[in-house]
């Protein structure tokens, strides 16, 4: 089977909803005490809160969604993980290790980024798109409506408006 024939046969809706799956599986190893928690998790969540940050050791979150919107943000061990919502959109991040998520969702969209272990993770979705980006050691994913991009090994990122996604490096669109 050629590639130009592989390719007939994947659309990228179906790559998209493949990745999303991957990631999403990914995602819940990593909550599943896969990894050792060294600073007590924080999470923050918006609303009920406008605007909420919180610090435990060295993890650290931050949540701030519009009316309508909803942010969430969780993080554990030194990770860093910032979420941002408005105009009915939901965001969602995670970061654990020395990871930092960043997540930002408006008009409705949905984003969610993980940084697993060390990773930089960065999604941003608009109307009524859905984004995920996760990053592990040393690695670092963006989605967002410019396009998707993966460095390193433990990286996957996927845009389901576009249909673009990118894994372990291979795969990224130009930005």
């Amino acid at each position: 089977m050629s590639i130009r024939s592989f390719r007939s046969v994947l659309s990228g809706r179906r790559v998209a909803r493949a990745g999303v799956l991957v990631a999403l599986g990914v995602a819940s190893a990593a909550f599943m005490g896969t990894g050792t928690a060294a600073a007590a998790p924080v999470t923050c969540l918006s609303p009920p809160s406008a605007n909420q940050i919180l610090v435990s050791d060295a993890a650290s979150c931050g949540a701030t969604a519009a009316p309508g919107a909803t942010a969430r943000a969780s993080a554990a061990d030194s990770g860093t993980a910032v979420s941002v919502a408005e105009r009915g959109g939901a965001a969602e991040s995670h970061a654990t290790g020395f990871g930092t998520a960043l997540s930002g969702a408006s008009d409705g969209g949905r984003s969610y980024a993980y940084a697993l272990g060390g990773g930089l993770s960065h999604s941003w979705a608009e109307g009524p798109a859905m984004t995920v980006s996760v990053a592990g050691w040393g690695s670092g994913a963006t989605a967002d409506t410019t396009g998707v991009t993966c460095v390193g090994a433990q990286s996957f990122a996927v845009n389901t408006a576009t249909g673009q996604w990118c894994a372990v490096g291979v795969g990224s669109t130009r930005r």
